[in-house]
């Protein structure tokens, strides 16, 4: 086992009795081969990567987090040449229509433009539904540009598990701006805000009042809101929303010492002000940048989801346990009868583990 205590990065079931030392070697070759491939700009090893990092299975798992460990010290160096930023907004914004105009344009410039968008899993196949992807024929087709669907496999505000990985290793890839859109607003927002430099909240023309927008509580994260569809007949209606967006941003509490909300609105079909708004963004990266709150963000991220990954850990445990899955169905059973409550039966599986 000499060779895998050499890196204490990676899980600990790798030296487990499931992985003999040959099975653990041939695994690690596999993930500097694999990470080489990757810096190199090759897309299939980039996709196969991101798999891994998203993969249930241990061993995948394993060979997964040992490029992540190369993926962070290739990422370290260029910190703050990485921008990251994140997109939600109710169903029918155009947040797909609106990255794949930003993204087309930052493409053609010459950045590296990675897209990582979050799709809702179906229950049948456990697959994305809505097929973000498809949706954005022109970007993925840009030799500057990734784009890659992930399913959140049933995880609560629609962000996938591991998607804080999955920006690491576009990163080293040689992205320098990942774009991770949502799948509508919810407590996605909170998931996502944890885990980009920016939160951009987009919003149709006509969407309601300002007041309604802030009992949502969405607008409190948005460093920038994005009217979209200001063209043709909702151009009007679009200058109004922009209009009472841009009130109640007045009243939002600032998060940040040297940065107040903006909005702005745009016509993704037309181009109108996409430049603006992309000027919008990087102001608001080097202001983070020269106020030294932008590594401090990403600091406090980490933690964040740290924490994240420990609750989903202990969960994990919890119901794999022999003592709480021999007692699972029976306890189901007597909470659905009504003859005990949620709270009991919790503690009766908690318990079967002391």
């Amino acid at each position: 086992n000499y060779r895998c205590e050499q890196q204490p990065c990676i899980s600990s079931s790798i030296r487990s009795r499931e992985y003999p030392f040959l099975q653990c070697t041939m695994m690690l070759n596999n993930a500097k081969v694999m990470f080489q491939r990757l810096v190199a700009g090759d897309r299939a090893a980039l996709a196969r990567v991101i798999t891994l990092v998203e993969s249930r299975s241990p061993r995948w798992q394993a060979e997964g987090q040992a490029i992540i460990t190369k993926c962070i010290k290739q990422a370290r160096q260029n910190e703050n040449k990485s921008f990251r930023i994140g997109l939600s907004g109710p169903p029918g914004a155009g947040k797909s229509t609106f990255v794949e105009g930003m993204g087309t344009m930052l493409a053609d410039q010459g950045r590296g433009v990675a897209v990582l968008t979050i799709d809702p899993s179906s229950s049948v196949s456990g697959g994305s539904i809505l097929g973000d992807k498809t949706r954005m024929t022109q970007l993925s087709r840009h030799k500057n540009a990734y784009v890659r669907p992930s399913p959140t496999s049933g995880t609560l505000g629609g962000v996938a598990r591991n998607t804080s990985d999955s920006i690491l290793v576009c990163e080293a890839a040689g992205f320098d701006t990942i774009f991770v859109e949502t799948v509508g607003v919810g407590q996605s927002e909170m998931a996502v805000a944890d885990m980009v430099d920016m939160f951009v909240l987009i919003v149709p023309p006509g969407s309601g009042d300002e007041l309604q927008g802030i009992k949502r509580g969405i607008v409190e994260l948005a460093d920038i809101v994005i009217v979209n569809k200001a063209d043709g007949n909702l151009a009007d209606a679009a200058r109004r929303a922009a209009f009472e967006y841009g009130s109640a941003l007045k009243f939002i509490p600032k998060r940040y010492k040297n940065w107040n909300p903006k909005c702005i609105q745009v016509s993704s079909v037309t181009g109108k002000n996409m430049d603006r708004a992309w000027e919008l963004m990087n102001k608001f990266q080097k202001t983070m940048i020269e106020s030294g709150e932008f590594r401090a963000k990403r600091e406090r991220q980490s933690t964040a989801w740290l924490w994240h990954h420990i609750t989903d850990k202990i969960i994990e445990n919890f119901k794999t346990h022999p003592q709480v899955a021999q007692n699972t169905a029976a306890v189901e059973l007597q909470v659905r009868r009504g003859d005990i409550t949620a709270a009991q039966g919790a503690d009766m599986l908690l318990d079967a583990i002391k």
